[in-house]
């Protein structure tokens, strides 16, 4: 279930939910990792935005729906969330898939690899 954790401008999902929310339409799933690590795998149709070029590259991010940020354990992603809320994203806009890629891949949900969209 999302979980609010006080302090947070954002809410913690797990991959599961994630995959509900991108099922249901209007989220998308940000991926903040390093370029290796995004190449070795990520949540198909991820936009990829390193977590250090969220601030000047806000304004790529989709201005409409649900803001996924992922990384490889969670902690990137909730940077990202804090960096998008600071830059005056609506809060309620904002997840952070806290189990990390590796746990969607496990899953064996859709992912791609290089530079695949």
């Amino acid at each position: 279930m999302p979980r609010q954790v006080k302090g947070e401008p954002y809410t913690r999902v797990t991959v599961d939910e994630a995959r509900d929310m991108l099922k249901k339409g209007r989220a998308v799933v940000v991926d903040v990792r390093r370029p290796d690590e995004y190449t070795q795998g990520h949540v198909k149709g991820a936009v990829w935005v390193p977590v250090d070029e969220v601030i000047p590259r806000f304004d790529e991010l989709p201005t409409e729906g649900k803001l996924l940020f992922i990384c490889a354990m969670g902690a990137r992603s909730g940077l990202a969330c804090e960096y998008a809320a600071a830059m005056g994203a609506d809060t309620s806009r904002l997840y952070n898939i806290d189990e990390g890629t590796q746990a969607w891949i496990d899953k064996g949900f859709p992912t791609s690899h290089g530079n695949e969209k």
